[in-house]
């Protein structure tokens, strides 16, 4: 059972990874195309950027092609132009959105330096979210020295972008100790030649180290790298020396550095990684000599928004209540998230489809109040979503005559066999269509409208005590980044309140919020409004003659005047009627400076579909710009569309699905499936309170501060890299709420009945070992019986003198005695201890660990990372008692419990 647990693993890890989410990117041959570069709204209108864009991306191009062996290079770009720049003749942009955007150009709110960086959710081999570049990186020469030439640090973005491979640095370990007992650089490859630098001047090993047993070095100790050498390798490590054309390969890569490479991709080089993507495997290098064409630009420039509400009305939207909670969804929409200056029409379809409203421009609260009383109250017939997204389209053409740029909001309940006859005229409109499945029997294609258009996605279930389709219509963003005009959800719940009983509950207002702040509440159509009583943090009570009322879509809504004080808000209903009452409640509200960002929540799962038994990961960006939010409460509620929520609190520990500590990504294994169908994702985060940590260094992998270079023996130091004294500060925005929808996915073949037991224990990944007077600590967060849940039932313990034997031969390496161990609960800290007894004619040993978890199936976990430790061996000691036998000195202790669950597995 052992190895057929073993073997179904290694199968797991072993299939090609998913990426986080549908890239817009497309692979024509061996050229990128569709690759969209966004120019921030706050960036300074400057037509040198897009100079300094297009030359950096045709140098990228032929550096990539040479360093991936005539593979790959940049076919097609898009550059994205803000609303707010002059309008120059550019093109109208059509898919394209800021929030999508594989390259944005952006300055950092808190700002630390220039480095490039890209946003990584996952692990290795997977595909990550954005590269972010600043103005000033494009536009200041001077900092060439500092990352190298432009087009060669966006080919190092690009490999972790698009490949999903990590830096061969380590600003935290710059300096290790290697199997020789020497200091050396931690880099890839050893190749590069330097020296090593103490505050400007050149020093030797003993002048820098400070602690022998961890490789740490004292402040002011850096490697300069000589200007002028032979090393190829690497372009993750180093890419501004002109000598380094290749990426680090099966014969170059310095596999005992303790690098993020290393640790993230089982000691892979970075080749190897990029071999094994799905890019790789379906191309091959082109012969000859000659070049690929420079790739060609294309520059957009968003508008204002057109928006086109297009709402199933066929018979089946009078089952549970469909069509007026459609209408009170929409209502919100319309009165609270669509921007000022935006185009919105009306279409209703069933078996064919009328126009309720034209574009309709949105200037005032009367112009909102004229497109909600078009939204429709009868529904009859059958369902053709054609019908509805062609008018759809005829509506938006009245403006200019096209679709370009515009968007749809296509919400239906009804199956309908025939959606695959529009694909083509869906295609080629150059608009995006943003679906919203109502039920759980809508059209099994729906997805396809907004995948090829690269729109959101959402569902939402039947039950009233859900508030899907309100939180579904509340995450359609205007794709611009202008975040300042976006509507922010704050809070959002629905619940049965007993006869006679109270729903109470708090809404933290923080200080980046608070502009055009609404209270909306709604009822079930059979009921009544019930007593309401809201409460500022002044104590300044809204009670129900300060909400305006509309019985016909059954909603109460509450604006506050100016900018809503910040604090903790309080509200209570109270069910005055003799029956059980479902009510809800939305909060929402706008940034309080626009020149400031509020925080934010960007929620989504880690594939859009996934068939059992594989897991997914949830993730939840918290930010504020592109500061992260440390330290809040972030809870994942993820609902099939019939059945009950399950809830997840999700981490920001840097273990297990959650790859950095710290860096306001929060993280969680999903694999609770109730079934097939579509499940949809909603996330409320609250701030724990004023002390929350706002974190000045947006987690990501950059490129390499280049320190200076040695110059014929000569040390010419770059200008310091802007330092903290801290890598947080704190953020005085008091508590806050938010609440956001992550979109739908979609999971097929889960069997009837209980799950099998099919997951093993997660990948446990922050193994750590530390040695003391001759005595080793081995820590580590304990894995589940289930990837992060339950209980493993034991541990296996291997320690070697060459990390690869433990990653190519765990099997046959020096066991440690875990017979008496019995793991903890999922989550727990726990400490081995053991003093080794060794032979050695070296001071220093450098040991090597790494562990495996085994639950009661026998299915078994990955490898784990490898953990060093470096034992400094007195002369008195060495072979005293012959030690061989590692088995001798063995001591088992458990520590604390730790509230977060740390663990790992590779996704499919």
């Amino acid at each position: 059972m052992l190895f057929i647990g073993t073997f179904f693993l290694v199968l797991l890890l072993q299939l090609p990874p998913h990426a986080l989410q549908q890239s817009t990117v497309q692979l024509n041959g061996n050229g990128y195309e569709n690759v969209v570069i966004a120019i921030n709204p706050g960036v300074r209108e400057n037509e040198d950027i897009l100079a300094k864009i297009k030359g950096m991306v045709t140098d990228a191009s032929f550096y990539m092609f040479s360093a991936t062996q005539r593979r790959f290079f940049f076919k097609d770009v898009k550059i994205l132009i803000p609303k707010s720049w002059t309008s120059k003749g550019y093109q109208k942009r059509k898919h394209e959105s800021y929030e999508k955007a594989s390259v944005i150009v952006a300055d950092f709110y808190v700002k630390y330096g220039d480095d490039p960086y890209t946003l990584q959710y996952g692990g290795c081999g997977q595909q990550g979210r954005y590269i972010h570049l600043t103005p000033n990186f494009l536009l200041n020469d001077d900092l060439i020295d500092v990352y190298g030439l432009r087009g060669r640090t966006f080919v190092h973005e690009w490999a972790h972008l698009r490949w999903g491979v990590f830096d061969e640095y380590n600003l935290e370990k710059p300096f290790y100790i290697s199997g020789d007992n020497k200091l050396k650089a931690t880099r890839c490859s050893s190749d590069v030649k330097g020296l090593i630098v103490c505050n400007g001047e050149i020093c030797n090993d003993n002048d820098c180290i400070k602690n022998i047993k961890t490789g740490e070095v004292k402040d002011g100790c850096e490697f300069v790298p000589e200007k002028i050498q032979d090393a190829k390798t690497s372009i993750m490590y180093m890419q501004g020396l002109s000598s380094v054309v290749d990426f680090c390969d099966e014969k170059t890569h310095n596999t005992e550095v303790p690098h993020l490479q290393n640790k993230m991709c089982n000691y892979q080089s970075t080749w190897e990684v990029i071999k094994q993507s799905a890019d790789f495997k379906a191309t091959s290098p082109i012969s000859g000599t000659s070049l690929p064409d420079p790739p060609s630009f294309s520059l957009l420039q968003i508008k204002d928004r057109v928006v086109c509400l297009v709402l199933d009305v066929s018979g089946s939207m009078n089952l549970e209540k469909r069509i007026d909670r459609m209408r009170q969804a929409a209502e919100l929409f319309l009165l609270q998230v669509i921007e000022l200056e935006s185009q919105v029409g009306i279409v209703v379809f069933s078996s064919g489809a009328t126009i309720k409203s034209p574009l309709t421009v949105i200037k005032d609260a009367e112009s909102r109040q004229q497109l909600i009383a078009q939204l429709p109250r009868v529904a009859d017939g059958g369902t053709n979503i054609c019908s509805g997204v062609r008018t759809g389209f005829e509506v938006i053409r009245k403006l200019d005559g096209n679709t370009h740029g515009s968007e749809i909001v296509l919400l239906t309940d009804g199956e309908d066999t025939g959606i695959s006859a529009c694909f083509g005229e869906v295609a080629s409109s150059g608009a995006t269509i943003h679906t919203i499945a109502l039920g759980p029997n809508a059209a099994k294609d729906l997805e396809k409208l907004a995948d090829m258009t690269e729109g959101f996605k959402f569902s939402a279930t039947d039950k009233l005590d859900s508030n899907g389709l309100i939180d579904a219509f509340s995450g359609i963003s205007d794709g611009s980044g202008v975040i300042s005009q976006q509507s922010i959800q704050l809070e959002s719940i629905a619940d049965a309140v007993e006869p006679g009983q109270l729903l109470r509950g708090t809404v933290a207002l923080d200080s980046t919020v608070g502009n055009d702040t609404f209270f909306l509440i709604s009822w079930q159509p059979d009921g009544t409004l019930p007593l309401i009583q809201v409460k500022d943090p002044s104590n300044k009570i809204y009670t129900i003659e300060d909400f305006v009322q509309d019985s016909v879509l059954h909603t109460a809504r509450l604006q506050i005047p100016g900018t809503a004080m910040s604090g903790e808000w309080t509200y209570v209903f109270n069910n005055t009627l003799a029956t059980t009452q479902v009510y809800s409640m939305v909060v929402t509200s706008r940034a309080a400076n626009s020149n400031a960002p509020p925080i934010t929540v960007n929620a989504h799962m880690s594939q859009d579909t996934v068939n059992f038994p594989n897991p997914m990961v949830v993730y939840a960006d918290v930010s504020r710009g592109f500061s992260p939010v440390l330290g809040a409460n972030v809870t994942a509620i993820i609902e099939l569309t019939s059945g009950k929520p399950v809830t997840l609190d999700l981490v920001d520990d840097g273990s297990g699905a959650d790859i950095a500590k710290n860096d306001g990504i929060y993280s969680k294994f999903f694999y609770s499936y109730n079934g097939d169908g579509r499940y949809n994702l909603k996330v409320r985060v609250h701030g724990k309170n004023t002390d929350d940590s706002l974190s000045t260094r947006k987690a990501g992998r950059r490129a390499l501060y280049i320190p200076g270079f040695v110059v014929n023996g000569t040390i010419q130091m770059n200008p310091p890299r802007p330092v903290f004294t801290d890598n947080t500060t704190q953020a005085s925005v008091g508590k806050f709420s938010r609440t956001a929808s992550g979109g739908s996915f979609i999971v097929s073949n889960v069997p009837p009945g209980p799950l099998p037991d099919t997951f093993p224990p997660c990948r446990i990944v922050d193994l750590d070992a530390r040695a003391d007077n001759g005595t080793i600590y081995l820590t580590w967060t304990a894995p589940g019986d289930n990837l992060d849940e339950g209980q493993a039932t034991s541990y296996l313990i291997k320690m070697s003198e060459s990390p690869l034997e433990l990653r190519d031969n765990f099997e046959n390496s020096t066991a440690l005695n875990t017979s008496t161990v019995t793991p903890r609960p999922a989550g727990s800290r726990e400490v081995f201890v053991y003093v080794p007894e060794l032979e050695s004619s070296e001071n220093n040993t450098i040991i090597y660990f790494a562990m495996r978890a085994i639950d009661n199936s026998s299915l078994v976990s990955d490898i784990s990372n490898v953990a060093q430790v470096i034992i400094v061996i007195p002369r008195d000691d060495i072979g005293k008692n012959g030690g061989k036998d590692v088995f001798a000195s063995v001591i088992w202790i458990v520590i604390g419990s730790a509230v977060a669950i740390f663990c790992s597995i590779n996704l499919l």
